[in-house]
Order: C-alpha cells, then structure tokens, then sequence
C-alpha cells in the first residue's frame, strides 16, 4: 500500500507527458475494441484449442 501511495506522489509532482497518456488511453481502446469484437461476433473455431487424445 504505501509503493502505491509514493508512486502516487511521484506522478502528483511529475504528471506523465500528454504522448504517454495518449499512448495509453490508446492501449486500453484497443483493448476494449477487441474483447467487445469478441463478445459481439463470438470466439472463431479455428482458434479453438482441441485436446488431443494420447
């Protein structure tokens, strides 16, 4: 608790550039964008993992 509480200060002195916080706000609406793909169209077959019988 208290790393988070100094990291927390540390940005609070030193906010991120505006690149870096475009960088991730970008990140987390690719990510969005793919599991809301997924959960619209459904997990494909062919990427389904079948178990092989020894």
């Amino acid at each position: 608790m208290l790393a988070w509480l100094m990291r927390a200060k540390r940005w609070a002195r030193h906010p991120p550039s505006a690149r870096r916080v475009a960088l991730v706000l970008g990140v987390v609406a690719a990510c969005l964008a793919v599991a809301g793909a997924e959960w619209l169209f459904g997990w494909p077959d062919w990427l389904r993992v079948d178990r092989l019988k020894p």
